[in-house]
């Protein structure tokens, strides 16, 4: 195997892994060619990534103003670390998985991706990765000392006139009203009411026309937990009625008008913090009828930061 420092090529003399991506999916795999190889830790090598003109194609992404588009990369390993964490092979499964906090160790995982590369996250975790993201996360409540992290180094942008930042987003979609919510972008922004709010949107020509006519804005609140299952989270994100008190917002942005169903029908996003920048995210319609049951909007959410050097 040779891996790539700057402009030099380095040999490492143990068995390559094959990184290889079934058809139909993102999901990359593992394997190695041989013999039984040994417990390989990805993290060894930071800042490295696979040679030899292996690339990872990715049906869709979320591309310029939250459109799906076609793209493929050479993963470096700590992108990979991510990948293989949680969903690994058999040799690098823990002995014991109860000697460590597995939501503080994907939070290291994430942290050591430069912030500019966090983004290849939404390619290379599929909808399943994200659900068990979404557990994982959860673990961090165990710990009483981590669950006071929270990502709070997050910069607004200051030359705005209304201080913003805006998230990508990925998720397996939902009902046909709202299939295009699979690929999509997150503002979120300060009110002059002193409130945080914020906004999804699509890329897509149809999805862009829905933008202006039923703008998808919500309050941001902090939140313990997920009324419909008791599980912990950070924030939620609540989109009420739509008819938000805002007199100000970010350029571009129009007025809330009633949001149209189902987000008109008690629809909450639950949000859980999972490493610098990276957000996932569980949405439930909780009806306004008292006897309705509550149920998923959707698949979990994953939503990492757009990276902005000025903000740096």
């Amino acid at each position: 195997m040779r891996v790539s420092i700057g402009s030099y090529n380095t040999p490492l003399s143990f068995v390559t892994p094959i990184c290889s991506r079934p058809s139909g999916g993102g999901l990359i795999s593992i394997s190695s060619p041989s013999h039984s190889p040994p417990a390989l830790r990805l993290s060894s090598f930071p800042g490295l990534r696979f040679c030899g003109g292996r690339k990872i194609s990715v049906g869709a992404r979320a591309g310029v103003n939250g459109a799906s588009e076609t793209t493929s990369f050479e993963p470096y390993l700590e992108e990979m670390d991510v990948v293989t964490f949680l969903d690994p092979p058999n040799y690098l499964i823990p002995l014991d998985p109860g000697s460590y906090n597995p939501a503080a160790y994907l939070w290291k995982k994430i942290e050591d991706i430069p912030e500019e590369r966090r983004h290849r996250l939404l390619q290379l975790l599929n909808p399943r990765l994200i659900s068990i993201a979404w557990e994982i996360a959860g673990t961090r409540y165990h710990d009483p000392k981590f669950v006071k992290k929270t990502d709070s180094n997050i910069r607004f942008n200051k030359d705005a006139a209304i201080p913003f930042h805006v998230y990508n987003c990925r998720t397996s979609g939902g009902p046909f009203l709202i299939a295009w919510l699979k690929f999509f972008k997150k503002t979120i922004f300060y009110g002059n009411n002193g409130k945080t709010y914020g906004r999804f949107s699509s890329g897509s020509i149809v999805a862009q026309f829905a933008n202006q006519l039923c703008p998808l804005y919500f309050e941001v609140t902090q939140m313990k937990e997920v009324m419909s299952t008791e599980q912990p989270c950070d924030l939620a994100y609540e989109f009420g009625d739509g008819l938000f008190d805002l007199d100000e917002f970010p350029s571009g942005f129009p007025k809330p008008v009633k949001h149209p169903y189902p987000f008109s029908d008690e629809v909450v996003i639950y949000i859980r913090h999972m490493g610098p920048g990276v957000l996932v995210g569980q949405a439930w319609q909780e009806g306004k009828e008292l006897d309705q049951v509550p149920q998923k909007l959707c698949g979990e959410i994953l939503m990492v930061k757009e990276y902005n050097p000025l903000e740096n």
